[in-house]
């Protein structure tokens, strides 16, 4: 052993007890092992930084964006007013979401599948009052399973395709990874729809506090040609129920209407009166395209072209509003703002919202032209609560994004364009179209995350070119040497999802296929139950974030440590091995 593969074991053992101990936060572990690879002379200095350049990644960065125009736009909603329940038991959402990402993923690139339904799992998750890292995590590892189905489901197989190709003149098709791939993916799924999910750990509460989600009431208005024209106000309910809201009353030419108003054909320019909490009555007003506004108060908020965005404040002694109505005040026609909701604890609220005399303590949700937030809270004189993240659906470009995304996925698919390419023209379409706003651009990017994948991979290429992974591949085989085929598997795939563990998997690929070949010639048999336990190994990343993009993409939005995926990961790696194995010599006999 040479000493840069001492020092860079050692490294990497220094890591990873670190990130495992959970002291200090693992972006800052990361970069300070890369430091000091780079100070030690293991790490080139042309090459300190290669790792946040790299595709992978890129990727990271790029599907958060993605996954936050996707809900923004409504697209998000879509999918969950369609399939999801959020009143449904957390087993059998995890095994629906689960499923439906182990078949998207088998099909599609899994980063692109996880982009598409991480954004729901938070959504149903905040519904459901659960905190995500409940479900975040099986779904990842859902769509890492699904991906080994298919030759185009995940990249190790298509490596171990052309691998294949190169050495015996033929490579896989399409559906030669789907017995074995498909018997580990479906017994993976169960383990982690059943038991995987309670052992994942997590830090706090798991359900969050009533408090957490004030109710507003606020008023939704009927625009012209609005499909709930002509309905009666209790044919809503089953939309509102799904969207935890409460119907109480309808404003109809300036008048309050209330018990007879759920009887009353709804006409346009009716007010729906509501009680909500804001990310609920965002969900609303997409699901029947109301209007936050009559007609002339939406074109003046949308006159600029830059968007609108909801704030929260506190009505003060000294403020303008105190003792007057937000029509006397002149909210709408002096700054372009509209009272969407107001939440005063314990009192009702009898008249319609503009024309409710406003006091001290009353909460008041604001819809403002963006970046204007900090001249209407001056203006008025009011104090602005803590952001909450709350946002405005742009429900009239859905199909926008979803068209998008969609084009995207299937030109990468295809091998048309790159993957972190075809990501990157989507977030510059967003852009464009205002789908995200380019003020919340880098908001939406988990930047310890960043930082710990770019460190990380310097570190990895250099344990490959310093020859540390041929060192692992020369002692697997000679380890091996007259152990019986099973038992010369089972170490192949161990020794592989370790390194994938550590490694790309793109990367463990390349290292691990021609030892597995070089295993089969030794021992005169077929290399493809060799190259099959390589491919499902490369692809079974579940010990750590950085091991897969899918689990690095989790890792934030989860609220989840270094070391809590080896809890749920350890097993299912175990259970893939089990299945894996006794398939292989079933299927691609030796």
């Amino acid at each position: 052993m040479t000493q840069d593969q001492i020092i860079l074991f050692s490294l990497f053992g220094a890591v990873f007890v670190f990130l495992i101990w959970g002291r200090f936060r693992y972006d800052i572990v990361a970069f300070s092992a890369l430091m000091a690879g780079v100070v030690l002379g293991v790490v080139p200095t042309k090459d300190a930084f290669s790792g946040f350049g790299h595709p992978a990644t890129l990727v990271v960065a790029l599907v958060l964006v993605v996954s936050a125009g996707l809900v923004r736009s409504g697209a998000v909603l879509l999918i969950t007013r369609t399939i999801i329940d959020s009143s449904r038991s957390l087993a059998g959402h995890i095994t629906l979401m689960g499923a439906i990402g182990g078949v998207l993923s088998a099909f599609m690139n899994n980063v692109a599948a996880l982009a598409l339904l991480m954004p729901v799992d938070l959504q149903t998750a905040r519904k459901a009052g659960r905190v995500p890292g409940l479900t975040l995590m099986p779904l990842s590892f859902a769509t890492i399973l699904g991906g080994m189905v298919t030759l185009i489901g995940t990249p190790p197989n298509i490596i171990i395709a052309a691998i294949r190709e190169d050495a015996l003149g033929a490579p896989f098709s399409m559906f030669d990874f789907a017995p074995v791939g498909g018997a580990a993916a479906l017994a993976g799924l169960v383990f982690v729809a059943l038991i995987g999910w309670r052992l994942i750990p997590l830090r706090g509460d798991a359900f969050l506090q009533p408090e957490d989600l004030s109710p507003y009431i606020a008023e939704l208005t009927v625009p012209e040609g609005n499909r709930a024209i002509g309905k009666r106000l209790a044919e809503l309910s089953d939309t509102a129920e799904k969207s935890d809201v409460a119907i109480i009353g309808l404003i109809r030419d300036g008048n309050r209407r209330y018990g007879q108003a759920r009887n009353v054909p709804l006409k346009a320019g009716d007010a729906l009166v509501l009680e909500a909490t804001p990310d609920a009555l965002d969900e609303f007003r997409t699901a029947l395209d109301l209007a936050m506004a009559d007609a002339r108060r939406e074109e003046q908020l949308h006159a600029d072209g830059e968007g609108v965005e909801i704030i929260e404040v506190v009505v003060t002694e000294t403020s303008r509003l105190n003792g007057k109505t937000a029509q006397a005040v002149g909210l709408a026609w002096r700054q372009r703002t509209v009272l969407m909701g107001l939440s005063r604890r314990g009192q009702n609220i009898t008249q319609g919202l503009r024309r409710t005399v406003l006091q001290p303590g009353d909460i008041l949700l604001l819809l403002v032209p963006r970046d204007t937030a900090p001249d209407v809270t001056d203006w008025l004189g009011v104090l602005p609560l803590a952001d909450r993240g709350l946002a405005v659906t742009e429900n009239r470009k859905v199909w926008l994004a979803i068209g998008l995304f969609g084009a995207a996925v299937a030109a990468a698919s295809f091998g048309l364009v790159y993957l972190p390419v075809a990501l990157g023209l989507v977030v510059v379409a967003y852009v464009l179209a205002r789908i995200v706003p380019l003020s919340e651009l880098y908001s939406h990017i988990e930047w310890p995350v960043i930082v710990l994948l770019g460190s990380m991979i310097p570190l990895g290429a250099a344990l490959e070119t310093s020859g540390g992974t041929e060192l692992i591949a020369g002692a697997l085989v000679r380890w091996t040497g007259g152990l019986p085929a099973w038992a010369v598997l089972t170490v192949l795939m161990v020794v592989t999802m370790s390194l994938s563990d550590v490694l790309n998997n793109t990367a463990t690929t390349i290292v691990a296929a021609p030892v597995g070949i070089q295993m089969a010639q030794s021992l005169g048999v077929s290399p493809d139950p060799f190259l099959m336990a390589v491919a499902v190994a490369a692809s079974s990343a579940f010990l750590t974030p950085i091991g897969h993009k899918n689990n690095t993409l989790i890792l934030g939005p989860g609220g989840y440590g270094f070391g809590d995926y080896w809890r749920m990961g350890l097993p299912l790696e175990v259970i893939v091995i089990a299945v894996s194995i006794p398939t292989i010599l079933v299927v691609w006999p030796l």
